[in-house]
Formats: structure tokens, sequence, C-alpha cells
């Protein structure tokens, strides 16, 4: 538990007395300078190879760019904190720029997310598209009606909706449509193989419960053991999946366990 000791002071006359409370902090877990802590694997390369120079950092930012690219060519790529985590709020902001790179998919078109619980990013193969995790979808408005962000996708996974399980691979959230670049704040809610929700503006847009392995799965279906394939802890990664997109003020807050 990531925390901070702050002291608490009762005044009474003639008198003082203080005493510590362990309190939960926030922390960054991008420094804004570098991709120190954070681990690339893209589509087709080995772990740590960062092809075109997809991944990097400006202006305080980590960022995703497509201008060493001539064509995209399923180069999907996602960048892996270094450790997992199990209960906690994690909290960032994001924003889509410029043009989509010539060859992505129209799916792809202001489209990224953060993953959740998520395999390590050593354990995905090498033309891995997408690692098995729980996806937090951001989606950008296309000035042309309604596009919710904050939504769920499941590369490998299912969820609980209210008790029924579901198996389709994304669910849209509640949320509004963001349109233009401006920077939009997100926040995930886990606590562990437990409640998951999403949440846009300090308002819950998406809720689910009982994160787990899809058997039908061929990828994920490997990780299954003879548990009931719950996932209550995982990697946190961000997506590059053809539209330049960015992120800033990664941080996390780690939760009691349940």
């Amino acid at each position: 538990m990531m925390r901070m000791i702050i002291a608490v002071c009762a005044m009474s006359v003639g008198l003082s007395s203080c005493t510590a409370k362990d309190e939960p902090t926030w922390v960054s877990l991008f420094n804004g300078e570098n991709l120190d802590g954070w681990v690339i694997k893209m589509a087709g390369y080995p772990l740590g190879e960062n092809f075109n120079d997809t991944f990097r950092v400006g202006d305080g930012a980590m960022k995703v760019s497509y201008d060493a690219y001539e064509q995209f060519d399923g180069e999907f790529g996602h960048i892996f904190y270094e450790q997992p985590f199990s209960n906690y709020r994690l909290r960032l902001e994001y924003r889509f720029t410029g043009e989509q790179v010539a060859g992505g998919a129209e799916w792809a078109l202001r489209n990224s997310g953060v993953m959740v619980h998520s395999q390590a990013p050593a354990s995905m193969l090498l033309e891995q598209n997408f690692p098995v995790s729980i996806e937090v979808q951001f989606l950008g408005g296309l000035g042309d009606g309604p596009r919710p962000t904050g939504n769920l996708c499941t590369p490998g996974t299912n969820v609980v909706i209210d008790g029924q399980l579901v198996t389709t691979h994304c669910t849209k959230s509640s949320s509004a449509t963001y349109d233009g670049d401006g920077w939009v704040t997100l926040e995930v809610e886990v606590h562990g193989s437990g409640q998951v929700r999403h949440i846009m503006d300090g308002e819950v847009v998406l809720e689910y419960s009982g994160p787990q392995l899809d058997p039908e799965d061929p990828i994920a279906a490997p990780f299954l053991s003879d548990g009931d394939g719950l996932l209550s802890s995982g990697y946190i990664s961000l997506q590059a999946e053809s539209h330049p997109v960015e992120f800033r003020n990664i941080q996390i807050l780690e939760l009691e366990s349940e």
C-alpha cells in the first residue's frame, strides 16, 4: 500500500497531543519526463521494442505517435506499468490529436483505452494484438452524433452485469460524447475480482463485477487453472491502435483489500 503519514493534532487548554493516522494517497505512475517504469509490447515485435518510436514523451505527456509510419499494418501496441495491482482507483487524462495513420481500421478512429487486470506483458505472444484484460475504452467524438467514452471491451474475458454473464465484446457506457482535442479525465475503480466502476466527471457511467477469463478464448484459456477464472489482479496498460493519442497525470490510489 502506497501511503503517507498525516499528523492529526488535537489542541486543548495547555495541552497539545498528536497521533499519526495512516491515510492512502495518490501516487504518480508516469513522471512526465521519460518512460521509466513502463514496458512496451507491440504486435509482431519482441518485448521492449518500441517500433517506429510509437511511444514517446513530450510536453509532460506520454504520446502515441505515428509520424514515422508510412502505413499502419497491424502494429497494435500496449505500454504496461511495471507492476500489477489489485484494489485501486486509477485516474488519468487523455486526448486524441491529429489524424489517424493510413491503414488504420475504421473502428480505430479516435479510439484507445486503458487495460486493467491485464496479463503480464512478458506472457504475450509475439503476434498477439491485445492482452487478455479488461479494457476501459476511450472514444473521441466524431462531431456527428453520440459516441460515448469509458466503455467496456473484453479481450479474452467476460464480466457480470446485473447478475448476468456478459460475453459480448463491447458494452457502451452512459457517458457524454467528448468532441474535439481537449483533455478528458477518466477514473477506474477496481475492487479485485469484485466491482469495477468507470467514472467520468465524477459520475459512474458503467459498473460491473466478476471480471474473469473467457474459457472459449484460445489465448485466455491456457491461463485457466482449477479455479473459477476470476481475475483479482493484473497489469495496467495503455493502447496504441493507429490514432495519435496522449496521456498525462496517470495516478493510482491503492485501496484496502475487501
